[in-house]
């Protein structure tokens, strides 16, 4: 049995274009041809995983289980890791996302905040 080297992340969502267009913003990823009702988009270097938007009828109602999170600081500690985080709060805020906490360095991890899409979904910056 070989090893899986690629997949997508799926979301249940009310507006797939909407929330595959500010996934794209976030991630620098790009819109391909339309899928119906469903939406999608896609790592330019195609090395990033496939994020698909597909249109359910239920609202979100409970914390996600899975949580993307978003390599803003990556190589960054301290003070220098936290503007980087809160700048890209501010630049992602202006899309439509909600800061939801700060989380501070402690002993043990370097800061990261935490966030929500446009449809409430969790996801971190870190």
């Amino acid at each position: 049995m070989g090893s899986i080297k690629q997949f997508q992340v799926t979301f249940d969502c009310a507006d797939p274009d909407r929330l595959a267009r500010f996934w794209c913003e976030v991630l620098g990823y790009e819109l391909p041809p339309s899928e119906g009702p469903a939406s999608a988009c896609a790592d330019p270097s195609g090395v990033g995983p496939r994020l698909y938007f597909q249109r359910v009828p239920e609202g979100k109602v409970v914390k996600n289980r899975v949580h993307l999170c978003v390599r803003a600081g990556t190589g960054l500690v301290g003070a220098e890791r936290l503007a980087a985080l809160e700048a890209e709060s501010a630049r992602l805020t202006a899309l439509g996302a909600v800061q939801q906490r700060v989380l501070y360095a402690d002993e043990e991890n370097e800061s990261c905040i935490v966030m929500q899409d446009i449809e409430g979904n969790e996801f971190c910056l870190d």
